[in-house]
């Protein structure tokens, strides 16, 4: 008996066979994937021994952790998508997270606490590369943030996003001997971007980002850890005895996290509008002087003065600063709006003739607004009317509204004043956007009168 000296070829389960309908070809395929995850309980031991080996962190893991954290920083530092994106392009393989899920379907403790404690040190080395971009913005604050403030809120779309990279990373992590970066590419967005914003939070002390953007990376680690265990229990590996009981709990703790995070008011990328709470008293003053509705109604001065010199010049001044009444829009149509206190400043000049001279200035009134854009979740703020890009203000951003407007190809623009990081920020704003929580300015020009009063 002889041998042919040619070599013997395996059939490969996805190539077609000859004399092979469709409907035959998707059922073999089928039938192939379904013998390779073993139904006895030796060889899923055996099975997930070998996954267990393949997912364990290496060095590599942290390396690149620590790049793609500074990559990110970077990117925030600067507000670019680009560099974002190279910075999750440059991400290691999620595959720690896949050797997560299998120490808790296990019930391997040590696995576990390996596996767990490589995913928290690299998200670690990814926040202090956000750390230290955030405490070098500090040099050049105010700066454009929006990327930052994206990446620290909830997003409905990233959560679905995110559910589909965790089902898919796990299934072909099992499936497939080979390396799934696209499904891990996924997964490492969700989980490094909102670390690093949280860190740049920290280093830069701007408001609304740290701790906001590490409670999102835990809502992000949460959501993808259940649909991660959801899907191996689809695949049919079964769990031990201890496994079961340690999927369980974690699978409940994971709920916890979701409806505690998600339902305690954890900002989305919409912010909620900021609530006006009315004045129901003004502040008195000490001045005897009250502002009048109209110049003629200024009481006389009851003080007599006698010059007793030649010439007798002095000036005194009387500043009364008043608060503004804030009202919401709701608030304004249920109840009548109380005309706001004008500062007044009175100049009273006795000269050495008997008729003295009394000049009345009526300062303008700033008015604030709240943004409320009805798309995007904000309005830009520019240097010039259509100009120059200087930073995005949120749905329910403060703003003191100047009563300078011009109107480009249209469309009316005012100047506003916004305080970011402490800093008193210039520029100019679509009148669309601009929800008014004192009376609306009707942007003219007002006349100084000058009252003259003959003791």
């Amino acid at each position: 008996m002889s041998f042919t000296d040619e070599p013997i070829i395996p059939t490969d389960p996805e190539k077609p066979q000859p004399h092979e309908t469709a409907a035959q070809r998707v059922r073999r395929r089928r039938l192939t994937r379904r013998q390779m995850i073993p139904s006895d309980v030796e060889g899923q031991n055996t099975l997930l021994g070998t996954l267990a080996r393949r997912a364990y962190p290496s060095v590599e893991f942290f390396v690149y952790s620590l790049l793609c954290g500074a990559i990110m920083g970077l990117g925030y530092l600067l507000d670019s998508q680009a560099l974002l994106l190279l910075g999750v392009l440059l991400a290691p393989l999620m595959t720690p997270w896949v050797g997560f899920l299998l120490s808790i379907l296990t019930g391997a403790p040590r696995h576990f606490f390996e596996t767990l404690m490589a995913l928290l040190i690299g998200a670690v080395l990814v926040k202090i590369g956000g750390l230290i971009s955030g405490l070098g913005s500090r040099m050049f604050l105010p700066i454009t943030l929006t990327n930052v403030f994206i990446h620290a809120r909830l997003w409905i779309p990233e959560l679905v996003v995110l559910t589909i990279g965790a089902v898919l990373l796990t299934a072909s992590f099992i499936r497939s001997e080979s390396k799934p970066y696209l499904p891990s590419l996924i997964i490492s967005y969700a989980f490094f971007l909102p670390v690093n914003a949280a860190g740049f939070g920290l280093g830069s002390g701007v408001e609304g980002v740290w701790p906001q953007g590490l409670l999102v990376f835990l809502v992000h680690l949460a959501l993808a850890s259940m649909f991660g265990l959801l899907t191996l229990f689809a695949l049919k590996l079964r769990p031990s005895a201890g496994g079961m009981v340690f999927s369980g709990a974690l699978v409940v703790a994971f709920l916890a996290i979701l409806l505690t995070l998600m339902g305690s008011g954890l900002p989305s990328r919409d912010e909620a509008a900021t609530a006006f709470t009315p004045t129901n008293s003004l502040p008195t003053s000490t001045a005897t002087l009250q502002p009048a509705s109209s110049p003629t109604r200024l009481a006389e001065p009851t003080e007599t003065v006698t010059p007793t010199l030649e010439e007798v010049d002095f000036t005194e001044t009387v500043a009364v600063a008043l608060t503004q009444v804030a009202m919401t829009r709701a608030e304004q149509t249920r109840n009548p709006v109380l005309p706001s206190p004008v500062p007044l400043t009175l100049s009273i000049t006795l000269p050495a003739s008997e008729t003295p001279t009394v000049t009345l200035t009526i300062e303008a009134q700033p008015v604030y607004g709240r943004i409320n854009a009805s798309e995007g979740g904000g309005a830009n703020l520019r240097q010039t009317p259509n100009g120059k890009f200087l930073m995005t203000l949120d749905n329910g951003s403060i703003v003191e509204v100047m009563p300078e407007f011009r109107q480009v190809n249209g469309v009316t623009w005012i100047r506003v004043f916004v305080t970011r990081s402490g800093q008193r920020v210039e520029g100019w704003l679509l009148e669309s956007v601009v929800l008014y929580a004192t009376p609306e300015p009707n942007f003219e020009p007002t006349s100084t009168p000058t009252v003259a009063q003959v003791p």
